[in-house]
This record gives C-alpha cells, structure tokens and sequence, in this order.
C-alpha cells in the first residue's frame, strides 16, 4: 500500500464530531478501570494483555445508543486503552520499592506506597511516552513496511460494527463469568490437587554423607542417618479464568514456552536442589513440617536468582536482535524531526497533523525540571540526580522510538518493555555505582529512573498502535494526542491507590501476587547497588540463558519468565493455550475462508478478554471488602468445583468460536467430508 494510494475509512476533507464529553468522559472512566485491572493481572501472572481490543467494544457498545460517530469511538478507545499501558510500566517498577530491601536496616525501601511520589513517577512517564512517540507518529504510521496486525485487526472489527452486528454480547458475558469465578475463589485460583512433597530419597551402601554445619564446620553423617530426604513438589493447575484466558490469548507456543520454564524451575531444578542439600530438618522444623512451605522459600532462595540471571541474558539478546530496528528508530526519529522542522506553518490536511512541535519540545524540557528535584530526593545529591534525569530523557527517548517500531511489527501485545526496562536499569545502577551512590538512597534512584523509563515504553508502543487504528480510520491525530495525554493523567492519578489497596489485601511480593517482574527490578537494583546479589546462582542462570540461545530456543526470556512464576499460574497458561490449539485445530478441519478465521479468531479473544477484564475488575472491588474486614466465601473453594471450573472455562473458549465460525458460512468442507 503506498501513501498515495491509501485513502482512511473517513476521507480528509469530511467534518465529523470527534472530540465531545461522552467520548472523553467514557475514555477516562476505561482509563481507570482498565488501568486498575491490568495492574491485577500484571501483578498476578506477570504480563498485561493489551486493552485496544476491549476498549473499542466496551466504546462501540457505549456510544453507538448514544449516536455517537466512530470517530468518537476511536477517541474514547484511545483516551482508555493507554490506562493498560501505563499500568504496565508501573506494575514492572513501582512495586520494587516495596520489594528492595534497605541494606543498612533490613527493612524495605518503602514500608507502603508513596502516593505522591509514585504518582509523579507514572505521570511523568507516561506524558513523555506521548511526547516521544509523536516525534516519530507520522514516519512510522505511513511506513508501508510495518504491518501493525493488531491495529489492522482492531480497524477492521470497527468498521465492521459500522456495518451492524457489534459483538460486544461476547465479551460482557465472558466479563461476569469471570468476576463470578473470581468472586467464590481465592486470589491464586481453586487448585484440583493441594501442593506437597512425598518422596524420600535413599542412598543405599553410602558410608558417610558430609555436610556443613551451623558454624561453618564441615561435619559428617553415619550409614545409619545417611539418608536425604529429598522431596518431590506436585501441583495441579489453578483453575482461574485470567489465566486459563491469557494462555488462549498468547497461543499454545507461547503458553507452552512459560510452562516449560516452570517445569524446568519446580519439576526439574527443584527435585535436584531439595535432593543434594541432605537432611532439611532443621529448616522444616522452622516450616512446623510444612515441606510445601520449605519448598517455597528454597525456590525464592536459590532458583529464583537462577531465573533472573536467565531473563538478564534473555532481555539482552532481545535487544541484539533489535539491533537493526533500534538505529532504523534512532534514524527515523532523527527524520521526522528535521522534515517537521522543515515544514514550517504549511497547511497540512486534517488526518496529518500533529500537536505542535514547539510546544512537545518545551513540555519536554519542563518536564525533566521537576525530576531533577525528584531524584534529588531519592539520591540526596544534585549530581547524581542531573545523571538520573540524564539517563532517563535519552534512555526514553531512544526506547519509545525502539517500542513504536516493534509494535509495528509485532504489535503491542509482545512490546517486549521488560527487556528496556531491565536495560535501562542496569545502565542506571553502573551509573549510580560510580557517583558514589550505595545503600538505599542509591537503589530507589536506580528503581525511579527505570519506572519513568518503563512507563515511556509501555505508553509509546499502546499510542502508536492506536493512533495507525485512527489512521486507517480517519481520525485527527492532533485530537487522539489530546485524548492519550488525558488517559494518562487519568491513570497516574488512580493507577497508586488501586496498587495500595491491592498490597494492603493481598501484599504484593506473596504468592497472591508475585509480582515476577517488580521481583526482578528490585533484585538486581538491590545487586549491583547494594552488593547483594547471588551472584553464583545468577551466573548459573546466565549461563542457563546462553545455553538456551544456542540450542536455538524460540524465546529464552519467556522461559526464564515461567520459571519465576508460581507453577500453579504457568500451568493454568499452558491450559488455555490447549484450549487455543483445540479451537484452531477444530477451525481449520472446516477449511475456514479468511473471514471465517477472522470470526473465529475475534469472538474467542473478545471472550478471554471479557474474563480477564472480569476477574480483573471483581479481583479490585473484592480487595476492597477484603479491607473493609469483609469475610469473603470460600465454601465453594474445593476441588470438585475446580473440576467444574476447568470445563466451564474449556467449553466456552472452543465452542462459541468454533459456532459463529459455523453459522457465518465462512467455510469449506472438511477433509473428512471430501473423502466420503
């Protein structure tokens, strides 16, 4: 498609209502809601699931009684779906000053949230992910190299609800089925089977086993108490709507990759771990024999930093991969600056033109101000503060232009803002290390320049890949800029007391919410600054990671993720991408057209977006009655209903997709068919 040739579903030189009250005042209230919800799930499993698609429904269904026009459909989806992006850069980070602990008292950097400092953080990142990414809107959008698939997709769901037919139903179903499960259920989802360990391992004819004891004295066992009590973890499945739904969501190879990496970290490196460190006694004795307990706290002890040092190697060769498309990002960035610059006062056409450029650029620089003062309070020092606010303009600037192109590409779902993240805080914690920064003034300045940064990230890739939906659509850049600046405010604004009441209930950082990726920040801020790193057990991971890379895994970072997750969480994934691969499988065996594929690929992801957004939502408002000391029923939390649960959710992801395929026509015959 060349730039001529391309015509939006709104013509240019068309009036039409964009920006109006209903459209910004239901974008703000999907801010905040979305926002709130993904912060849930990013903190429960580990990622977020891109809101584009649920807000153009939730918009589509909303505004349509009210006659609203598409392009106020297109503002209020852009004004709500950044509230998923920005709480993705804060779940990353935020919560890692909760999680890094002070080296000088032993007690974490922040003993709760700050509000007024975290908000800062959010609100800062976010408004210069929208700044950063109009510098390059124009160049990446009209790139006719960059396919966008989930912003074609999203496109063409919207003009077909122009046609009639929104299949908003779906999704809403789905949302209270999901707040239902959410609702008689624990926070980690009903498991069929309790965790415990069972076997006792033996050596047979050893003559002695030694050991080491509690002051540092290397001991030895007689034949008669040589045995290792070396135990098994078993786990089922949590049967939970999310992530049975983010499974179906990322797909049966991707769900499949996370699961691996929980196999190799509880089903593989922990049998091997309990069986060579000999007699736990002593340690379970401090559990009142609880082995499940014991278990738990080796795992955060020794195979956890195995998996940091994996994701360290996975987030790094990400970024070598990048390598082209990072300076193809810097160049254009570069570009579209010049050619802005060179345009001067030209009239350009509605569907072209951006805020003005001058004022991004002054905002820019008003911006880094306050964080200079920001940071002065994190690191007490001028200096190391203009080095922080340093780090973070550049490190932003160059990772928003990176995520814009990669979401060009692959789309916003597999942002992979993580490995950024992790990049830029590295780089900020060397810098901090030879500024003389150590201790905890030091590891929240490292944790506050990666949150800022993180956010930018996050934020940059949602803004593009909304704004080429209202670019195939028509809308007015300038106008959706507006909308992504408001959502954001709206978010950073909320976005903390929802994370609050969520650690107030369930403590962020306990298996509840593990919070895998805040866990990872807070690590290696706390390593490299504070020197406590276990640094053996992260090279052994690191060298996992290489050996991952060279037997040419898909992804050694997915792996390294699922091996930081709760089993019982990476195993729920990997149950919804067989529910994906049964439906594709049932699908193709009908020989689908295009467009029976594109309805069978919709209905199935707007309901597993409907039970994510559910459990999401009911997982917030149960939070707050949790801390109103409202005792919530648990009666139903046994494993006959987890059964129950499973086939529930295992029914519905196959067969309405599968049935609207069927009863659109959109297909062939079967192969089984052709041959009788």
């Amino acid at each position: 498609m060349s730039d001529k040739a391309f015509k939006p579903y709104i013509s240019p030189e068309q009036s039409m209502k964009e920006i109006s009250f209903k459209a910004i005042f239901l974008g703000i209230i999907m801010a905040v809601v979305l926002g709130a919800a993904n912060a849930y799930l990013g903190l429960l499993v580990g990622m977020t699931v891109a809101a584009t698609f649920p807000a153009a429904v939730i918009a589509m269904a909303v505004l349509r009684p009210l006659k609203g026009t598409i392009l106020e459909e297109n503002l209020a989806r852009t004004t709500g779906a950044v509230g998923e992006a920005l709480a993705a850069g804060a779940i990353f980070t935020i919560p890692a000053f909760l999680l890094a602990i002070n080296p000088a008292t032993g007690e974490p950097i922040w003993q709760k949230f700050d509000l007024l400092k975290s908000s800062i953080l959010m609100l800062v990142g976010g408004i210069l992910g929208v700044f950063f990414i109009i510098l390059v809107r124009r160049t990446l959008v009209e790139d006719a190299e960059l396919p966008f698939p989930e912003s074609v997709a999203c496109a063409e769901m919207v003009k077909t609800g122009q046609k009639g037919g929104s299949q908003a139903a779906y999704m809403f179903w789905a949302m209270g089925l999901g707040g239902l499960i959410e609702f008689f259920t624990s926070e980690n989802g009903i498991q069929l089977i309790k965790p415990y360990v069972r076997t006792v391992f033996k050596i047979p004819g050893l003559s002695r086993i030694s050991y080491i004891d509690s002051d540092n004295v290397l001991k030895y066992k007689t034949p008669e108490t040589a045995q290792i009590k070396g135990r098994m973890f078993i786990e089922s499945p949590a049967a939970n709507a999310a992530m049975t739904a983010v499974g179906y969501i990322i797909g049966p190879k991707l769900a499949a990759l996370t699961f691996s990496g929980g196999v190799l970290g509880w089903l593989f490196l922990m049998p091997i771990l309990l069986f060579i460190s000999g007699d736990f006694g002593d340690i379970v004795s401090k559990f009142q024999g609880n082995w499940t307990d014991m278990a738990a706290s080796a795992y955060n002890a020794q195979i956890k930093p195995i998996a940091v040092g994996a994701m360290l190697v996975g987030a790094f060769f990400t970024l070598f991969k990048m390598r082209k498309s990072l300076i193809t990002g810097i160049g254009r960035s570069i570009t579209d600056v010049r050619k802005v610059q060179a345009e001067g006062t030209t009239e350009t056409i509605r569907t072209d033109k951006d805020l003005p450029f001058p004022s991004i650029i002054i905002a820019i620089i008003a911006l880094i101000i306050p964080m200079v003062f920001l940071y002065n309070v994190f690191t007490r020092s001028i200096g190391s503060s203009l080095v922080s606010a340093l780090v973070m303009i550049v490190m932003g600037l160059l990772f928003a232009a990176v995520a814009g192109y990669l979401v060009g590409i692959i789309g916003s779902s597999s942002n992979p803002i993580s490995g950024l993240t992790l990049t830029t805080l590295l780089i900020a914690a060397l810098m901090m290390v030879l500024m003389g920064q150590r201790g905890s003034s030091g590891i929240a300045a490292v944790i506050a320049v990666a949150a800022v940064v993180c956010c930018v990230a996050g934020v940059a890739g949602d803004m593009i890949q909304d704004w080429k939906v209202g670019h195939i659509l028509g809308g007015t850049p300038w106008r959706m800029q507006i909308g992504g600046l408001i959502g954001v405010i709206a978010a950073a604004l909320t976005l903390t007391f929802s994370l609050q009441l969520l650690h107030n209930t369930m403590r962020i950082g306990s298996d509840a919410l593990p919070a895998p990726q805040a866990n990872l920040m807070a690590m290696m801020a706390q390593g490299i600054v504070g020197g406590e790193m276990a640094w053996p057990l992260v090279i052994a991971g690191m060298l996992l990671g290489v050996g991952l890379i060279l037997i040419g895994s898909p992804s050694p970072m997915i792996i390294a993720v699922g091996m930081y997750l709760p089993f019982r969480a990476t195993a729920c994934i990997f149950f919804g991408g067989v529910l994906k691969y049964f439906v594709d499988s049932r699908v193709t065996k009908k020989n689908p057209t295009a467009k029976g594929k594109e309805i069978a690929g919709n209905i199935g992801l707007l309901i597993a977006s409907g039970l994510i957004a559910g459990q999401a939502i009911l997982g917030i408002i149960t939070a707050g009655l949790k801390g109103a000391n409202l005792k919530m029923p648990e009666s139903l939390n046994n494993p006959w209903l987890g059964l129950a649960i499973f086939f529930i959710l295992g029914f519905i992801l196959i067969y309405f997709p599968y049935k609207k395929m069927i009863e659109s026509g959109e297909y062939g015959t079967s192969s089984e068919e052709k041959e009788i």
